[in-house]
């Protein structure tokens, strides 16, 4: 079993190796990465970045979040879903996003997604959720590229007309957002992190 390397932070402490790039990095990595996450908005804004992330390294997103949220109306599906030709001709001459048309027009296609996947299910959430796998089960595979859980994911939105949500996007949103703990055994985070799943009361 292959599980995430560690390195030693500027602290002393052990973390994930792949957070120590930058201190921003490592920030998202100790107070983000791995905590579960109930709020559809913020549900919404990790999948879409995640689509934006699709050839490119997350650092390289993470350090244009700020941007991409403003671009995106914080990530409101709603504001987002009335997006029009003209907003997509704005964002490719916005130079603080990813200029891709491909995946600025599936991040307005998935905000109307969204809105019809909450209306029949109550919240992003209470779907998203219903996909978390058995931890004991997971903890067994160590380090994957995907699950049969984020392909079961990937499947059940794309039936719904989402774009941009293959198995191995949704297995890195659904490491971020919690709803699997792979932060690495005796990283300083993990712990902290499996406490905030343990105390997550999960959406129905």
């Amino acid at each position: 079993m292959t599980v995430t390397p560690l390195a030693e932070g500027p602290d002393g402490q052990p973390r994930c190796a792949w957070c120590l790039a930058t201190p921003a990095y490592q920030h998202y990595h100790d107070t983000e990465w791995g905590f579960p996450v109930g709020d559809d908005r913020r549900l919404f804004e990790k999948i879409s970045l995640e689509g934006f992330q699709c050839g490119l390294s997350w650092l390289t997103i993470l350090n244009k979040r700020e941007a991409f949220r403003a671009a995106f109306a914080g990530f409101d599906f709603e504001a987002v879903a009335r997006f029009g030709e003209a907003d997509v001709a704005r964002l490719l001459q916005n130079p603080g996003i990813v200029r891709h048309r491909g995946k600025i027009e599936a991040v307005i296609n998935n905000a109307r997604c969204a809105i019809a996947l909450r209306e029949k299910e109550g919240s992003l959430a209470a779907f998203f959720w219903r996909f978390e796998p058995d931890p004991v089960v997971h903890a067994r595979r160590g380090l994957v590229a995907e699950t049969p859980e984020s392909a079961a994911l990937s499947r059940a939105l794309r039936k719904q007309g989402w774009r941009y949500v293959g198995p191995t996007t949704l297995h890195a949103f659904m490491q971020a957002m919690g709803l699997v703990n792979d932060h690495a055994p005796g990283c300083c985070t993990r712990a902290r992190a499996e406490a905030a799943r343990q105390a997550f009361r999960r959406p129905a």
